[in-house]
């Protein structure tokens, strides 16, 4: 792992030092707030990998030794002999899970200013065309926002009934957020309510209103998920569903991911010590060959599953789960025919 760390950041660096010099970025920071919070996101990524080539590894080597046919003829059990393999890679899923949903966010959150700061500089200003659903019932549709100014063209907010029935209507030709009271400075504004046939109208050319929105509301680019833990994931799901949101399936993935990748750990070094077990002809070599081809058709069907989930109709925690659950039968199969 560390090896491929070097030479992971050995090519990152030749393909970002012209971002780095033309960003004036500081090498104090280069090393500090990107590099080391670069590397926990590559460990965490391709854990599951690289244990898995390391059990292959131990494990060939122990049985070209003839070890395990040794340890087998003395009357331990296959399953004895498998138990120190799935209480190391139980303690390594345990470190994975917690570093995916609490300390890796926050090396993605800094990796992310620093990124915003020194190499993606360019900001969006100005956003058009926003409609959401800010709670059941309630529809915002502005024609233009202002991020730096936070205010916003052509605001619109409708109320419906049960019944799907027009019951309130908020119009303003222009709207600013004020910071200091919390509240939203309005022009041409108006606001209708529906009770049936009765209407009751009130407008004014200027006022200050109390509105359910705020300014996070219009951003088309919220918080980037990755920085985002567990906890405020879910909560992050919980606001885009309620406001119909059509990049809720990513979220969903993510948070999925976050919960059910680590068990790749465990169902890796099951399949790595059910294939590396055997003495063959071949050697340590013949076990690699099989192992990374065994851990290729993994992370290939992983990725299927994905674009599946985002692209059809297959639900997230199943495009996670299915890989895991194929491959989970398959390293018990191959647990069973194993030589014993």
């Amino acid at each position: 792992m560390l090896l491929i760390i070097v030479i992971v950041i050995t090519f990152d660096v030749s393909e970002k030092l012209d971002d780095f010099l033309s960003g004036h970025a500081p090498f104090g920071e280069i090393v500090t707030d990107y590099y080391l919070n670069f590397i926990p996101g590559f460990v965490n990524l391709y854990s599951a990998l690289f244990i898995f080539i390391s059990v292959i590894f131990f494990t060939s080597k122990m049985a070209g030794n003839t070890e395990i046919i040794a340890i087998l003829g003395s009357g331990i059990s296959y399953r004895r002999l498998m138990r120190p393999f799935l209480h190391g890679s139980f303690i390594v899923a345990v470190i994975v899970f917690v570093m995916g949903n609490f300390v890796l966010p926050i090396s993605n959150r800094k990796l992310s200013d620093f990124e915003h700061k020194y190499i993606h500089t360019r900001r969006d200003n100005f956003y058009n065309n926003i409609h959401f659903q800010l709670r059941p019932g309630v529809q915002v549709y502005v024609d233009e926002y202002n991020v730096a100014n936070q205010s916003a063209i052509k605001f619109h907010q409708d109320t419906y009934d049960d019944q799907r029935h027009m019951t309130e209507r908020i119009t303003a030709r222009n709207i600013k957020y004020d910071s200091v009271s919390g509240k939203w400075q309005c022009w041409e504004y108006c606001h209708r309510t529906i009770n049936g046939a009765n209407e009751t109208l009130r407008s004014k050319f200027f006022t200050t209103e109390e509105l359910e929105i705020t300014p996070q509301d219009f951003l088309k680019k919220p918080q980037p998920i990755e920085t985002m833990n567990t906890f405020e994931l879910y909560r992050h799901i919980e606001h885009q569903r309620m406001r119909g949101s059509t990049t809720i399936i990513e979220s969903q993935i993510e948070f999925y991911q976050r919960l059910f990748n680590p068990l790749a750990i465990i169902i890796m070094t099951v399949m790595g010590v059910a294939v590396s077990s055997r003495k063959t002809r071949g050697g340590m070599g013949m076990h690699l060959a099989i192992g990374i081809s065994l851990a290729f058709a993994f992370v290939v069907f992983m990725k299927i599953a994905t674009v599946f989930a985002t692209n059809g109709n297959l639900p997230p925690v199943l495009a996670i789960l299915l890989p895991q659950i194929v491959f989970g039968v398959a390293s018990i199969y191959l647990v069973r025919v194993a030589p014993k």
